[in-house]
């Protein structure tokens, strides 16, 4: 017996970096059929069906311009206010879908996890890649609107707006960081599960999706910029609507923190995903 030659072995991680990336590889079709689960299940027995993905940000934008814009007053630095939360928002949904959703990945996959070994990474990169597929159609949504001002002559790209393959990228390792950072806790305990969308919903508020970075001077203005998602939005904003704040410095920075915020969330969801049965 001692002789015999197995095709594969499974042996549980030993340390904090026992990350075979080659597994994640061999396993594409089932990230794929995880995807395709995860698109068809959330509109599966909608009446609209996926076109809840086109509804929802305008729903959003044209609430927060009657609310924000029209009822409080506040200023969006002389960008049309629809465009204005639209733009912000066609971001922050997609962020805050990838932080939601693998926020409590062990505890809604657990019958699964429970039942069979495949990598557990696989779940939050299907996560990824259903929310990107979302964000695409939104995206379209968002460029007819902006492609509408700009034909007005109401907005003025630049090259800032070349940027955006890169803040996707960046709003990504963040969003996918945040949500395994908290998976490794939420499996013990439980209650951040419900603070988790309020967190969410909270930070928003501090990513300058209702008010331009320009209204807010001083350290407040500091503060708020070493939230990566605010420089992500603001320079999106001064690339297609020409009017926001962002600087090489403080986009490098977001850059380099986005990275890092998804290394600690690989580490610690790599780490908590050999006991968690033990935790559910």
């Amino acid at each position: 017996m001692s002789n015999q030659k197995w095709d594969r072995v499974i042996q549980p991680k030993k340390g904090w970096f026992s990350l075979d990336l080659g597994e994640l590889i061999r396993h594409k079709d089932l990230l794929f059929l995880f995807f395709k689960r995860d698109v068809i299940a959330v509109y599966k027995q909608t009446v609209l069906g996926p076109i809840w993905f086109f509804v929802q940000p305008i729903l959003t934008s044209l609430v927060f311009t009657l609310i924000f814009g029209k009822m409080a007053g506040l200023s969006t630095d002389g960008m049309p206010a629809f465009l204005f939360y639209l733009t912000g928002m066609t971001i922050w949904n997609y962020f805050a879908s990838v932080v939601n959703n693998n926020a409590n990945v062990f505890g809604v996959n657990q019958t699964v996890f429970g039942k069979v070994y495949f990598p557990r990474l696989l779940v939050p990169m299907s996560n990824i890649l259903a929310n990107l597929f979302k964000l695409s159609l939104q995206l379209l949504i968002f460029l007819g609107v902006w492609l509408y001002y700009v034909s007005l002559g109401r907005v003025e790209p630049n090259a800032y707006a070349w940027l955006l393959p890169l803040n996707l990228i960046a709003t990504s390792f963040v969003g996918l960081g945040i949500g395994l950072t908290l998976s490794s806790f939420t499996v013990k305990y439980r209650d951040l599960v419900f603070l988790v969308g309020f967190g969410v919903q909270l930070l928003m508020y501090g990513s300058s999706i209702i008010f331009p970075l320009s209204v807010v001077t001083g350290k407040l203005r500091y503060i708020l910029q070493l939230n990566p998602m605010t420089n992500i939005i603001e320079s999106t904003k001064l690339g297609f609507l020409g009017n926001g704040i962002a600087s090489p410095g403080f986009m490098f920075y977001t850059y380099i923190a986005s990275v890092l915020i998804l290394f600690v969330g690989i580490l610690l969801f790599n780490r908590r995903e050999g006991d968690f049965i033990d935790s559910v």
